[in-house]
């Protein structure tokens, strides 16, 4: 009996990770480098990761919002503006997205592979 308790668990938790993975991938378009670079200076380019790594190393022109801090910001983003959102490789921006989609936001682009795949121009904070 335990056992199928077990695994009616082990089934409802996998079936809630799908619909969240599933929602988190319709929450943004995916964009490769050379599509994301192409329009970085008419966004609002955003990196959600903490300041420590922002600070280490940044897309030129990015903001910081770290995704601690994000549902006290959500309303800092403009709406007639696209977002383009990153962080190092790419799981923590979709769940922004997924943030900033429920809060009425829809031009929402995240970059595929993340920061560490960037070979774009970076900025870092000088010490």
């Amino acid at each position: 009996m335990i056992n199928y308790i077990l695994w009616g668990f082990v089934i409802v938790w996998a079936i809630y990770e799908l619909v969240q993975y599933w929602r988190r991938k319709k929450a943004s378009v995916e964009l490769d480098q050379e599509d994301f670079s192409k329009r970085l200076r008419k966004v609002q380019l955003v990196d959600v990761r903490e300041k420590d790594e922002f600070d280490a190393g940044h897309i030129l022109g990015a903001r910081n919002i770290p995704y601690s801090t994000f549902k006290q910001r959500i309303n800092d983003f403009r709406r007639d503006q696209p977002i383009y959102l990153y962080d190092e490789n790419q799981v923590v921006s979709k769940r922004a997205a997924l943030k900033l989609r429920k809060a009425g936001y829809t031009d929402i682009y995240t970059l595929k592979g993340g920061y560490k795949k960037w070979t774009g121009k970076i900025k870092r904070k000088a010490r």
